[in-house]
């Protein structure tokens, strides 16, 4: 799918194996120039470290519905996945592309595909920096908690959206 945006071209594609190397360095230079806001060096460390169990990552975008936001030459400047059972676990988008759209368009991909599996409602553990985007979306908040990683204390929040069925395209008659 390729996306007009008022400020950029992109396309929305499925993920490809051979994506993971751009995707674990998005992920760690967005956490690292992004999330440093509102987290300290230390619980940046945890959350993104410089050795990133790759095996585990890919299994897990593998088993997901993992969507790639790809510039016309092939940058990479966002990824997201969710789950079948409607999971949304990771969304990032690259640190110099942010505000372009691109976070809403690969969410309304995910709730989408979530819905179209029978999903009536989307959960995702949102970090303190992706909480006024997830709110502008329409999810709220369950409840906040605190993440151990390697001994840091992360705080995110526990939010959900409800998702309208899905339609069938019968008539019903």
């Amino acid at each position: 799918m390729l996306v007009c945006s008022p400020t950029l071209f992109f396309q929305i594609r499925l993920f490809h194996q051979d994506d993971l190397p751009a995707l674990i360095s998005l992920f760690r230079q967005t956490v690292w120039n992004i999330n440093c806001r509102d987290y300290s060096p230390a619980q940046l460390a945890a959350w993104a470290p410089d050795k990133i169990d790759e095996k585990q990552w890919l299994s897990s975008l593998l088993r997901h519905h993992t969507l790639i936001a790809q510039l016309p030459g092939g940058t990479i400047v966002g990824f997201g996945d969710i789950s079948s059972s409607g999971y949304l676990d990771r969304l990032y988008v690259h640190k110099d592309f942010q505000h372009k759209h691109i976070a809403s368009t690969l969410v309304a991909s995910l709730e989408l595909y979530a819905s179209k599996q029978g999903c009536t409602q989307i959960e995702t553990h949102a970090s303190i920096t992706a909480l006024p985007f997830f709110l502008s979306k329409g999810y709220h908040i369950i409840k906040q908690q605190q993440v151990m990683r390697f001994g840091q204390p992360l705080t995110n929040y526990v939010m959900q959206k409800e998702m309208p069925p899905v339609r069938s395209s019968r008539s019903g008659i």
